[in-house]
């Protein structure tokens, strides 16, 4: 799972970024920390689950934002079309 994320060519972090590529058909997978707000995270998992896209669940912020090259954690990652 983290290699499929850490190779991915065209990928964002971040769940504005995520749910504006999401809402324009771009996103492949996503990938959710599990500790991240509910409140930040919900609306784009509802969206997810309606386009019928894949979520990754990942254990923690600090893992997905390590698995995505950045020093601190993120919410949300997106692999692109």
């Amino acid at each position: 799972m983290p290699a499929r994320l850490k190779n991915a060519k065209r990928k964002l972090v971040g769940t504005k970024r995520a749910y504006r590529a999401l809402k324009e058909d771009q996103v492949s997978v996503c990938y959710v920390a599990r500790d991240a707000e509910p409140r930040v995270t919900e609306p784009l998992r509802r969206q997810c689950t309606e386009k019928g896209l894949e979520i990754v669940y990942v254990d923690s912020m600090k893992q997905l934002g390590r698995y995505c090259g950045i020093d601190v954690g993120a919410a949300v990652a997106a692999i692109l079309k």
